[in-house]
């Protein structure tokens, strides 16, 4: 992921204030912006005016972006396709995994599949053998079927035994449904426990022993401040806590600041063209993108903290999280990437009570 320095973000900023307060045009600038980074700029500066209701002005940032866009990052090409089918309206149209089939297409992207199955292959080589029966809560279970997958890998490995107990956390009523059905087909036998709702708003009911918890793409829906004091709440109760997680700088930054625009460029720029270049139907591939990727880049770039919806973290906040929350009794057993380039990445971090 690239960032900018002190100079630039204060050089950024003091842009984006004259162009709100004047009637600057995209050819005005250029200088004293990192070559690679003007489309970024241009991006930041197009969301910004489309955030104050100022569209028209921001579409035209956007198309001097999409001149200069390359190397796989197109968002302002993808962000103008997607106000098009909004009317112009720099708004969100759904509420991000109403629909389960938004989310199962993204999970079978083949970029985001294979690095949900090194996911799965790290945490069975540092998971410690289960003798008893194992017990495992999924935060932000989706459709469930992470969470039997995962399973699976530690019995065909002979890490784990029976399943004890699967406990499925998540907001969305559908996405519960169809994960219970999912993982009661693959476990009958199994006591299978449902919550449905924001970790924030459940996580005080959890009073009983996991082993194991498991969280994918799912625990950044908090920020900072709340994943501290529900982590903290959920150390009595597990013995591991596994998480795959975007590596992105989109919890502390602020709204219209320009570490969170280069941030979300990138990041979201990188998965949304994973799943346009995925071979599936147009409307299947644009639903999955408007009512989940967009809507929460809408969220980003329109929200204050603590009223967006996303707040990924930096590798290094994840883990300067973890050891606050959980050390010392808790310690890191893995810390690896499922997926990496230049610009975005997923990993796979395990902390976990070893004697």
């Amino acid at each position: 992921m690239l960032f900018l320095s002190g100079n630039e973000k204060k050089r950024w900023a003091e842009l984006a204030e004259e162009v709100l307060t004047g009637d600057l045009s995209p050819s005005s600038f250029g200088d004293g912006i990192r070559p690679n980074l003007l489309p970024a700029f241009y991006f930041y500066i197009g969301t910004l005016l489309a955030s104050k209701g100022r569209c028209t002005r921001g579409i035209e940032w956007l198309e001097a972006a999409t001149l200069i866009e390359d190397d796989g990052l197109f968002l302002s090409a993808f962000l103008l396709g997607f106000l098009g089918r909004q009317d112009g309206q720099f708004v969100m149209p759904a509420r991000a995994f109403d629909d389960p089939r938004h989310f199962i297409h993204f999970a079978g992207v083949p970029l985001m599949k294979e690095a949900r199955e090194q996911f799965i292959v790290q945490c069975g080589h540092t998971l410690p053998s289960f003798h008893e029966n194992l017990r495992i809560m999924d935060i932000g279970c989706g459709d469930g079927s992470l969470t039997v997958r995962l399973l699976r890998h530690l019995q065909d490995t002979g890490k784990a035994a029976e399943i004890e107990e699967i406990l499925l956390i998540d907001p969305s009523p559908a996405m519960i449904r169809l994960a219970e059905e999912t993982v009661r087909e693959a476990y009958p036998e199994s006591k299978i426990t449902t919550m449905s709702g924001q970790f924030q708003d459940v996580s005080g009911a959890i009073d009983r022993h996991f082993d194991v918890a498991v969280s994918s793409l799912a625990y950044h829906h908090m920020p900072y401040e709340q994943k501290q004091m529900h982590l903290q709440h959920l150390k009595p109760w597990i013995d591991h806590f596994l998480l795959f997680e975007l590596d992105a700088n989109n919890d502390t930054p602020v709204l219209d600041s320009p570490d969170l625009a280069l941030s979300v460029y990138q990041s979201y720029g990188r998965i949304i063209d994973f799943v346009f270049s995925h071979d599936a139907p147009v409307e299947v591939a644009t639903g999955c993108v408007d009512c989940f990727l967009m809507t929460e880049l809408v969220s980003l770039m329109t929200q204050p903290r603590r009223i967006r919806t996303e707040y990924h973290m930096l590798e290094s906040q994840w883990n300067d999280l973890f050891q606050t929350c959980l050390g010392p009794d808790f310690t890191l057993l893995c810390d690896s990437a499922c997926y990496a380039d230049e610009y975005v990445s997923l990993f796979t971090m395990h902390y976990g009570r070893m004697g």
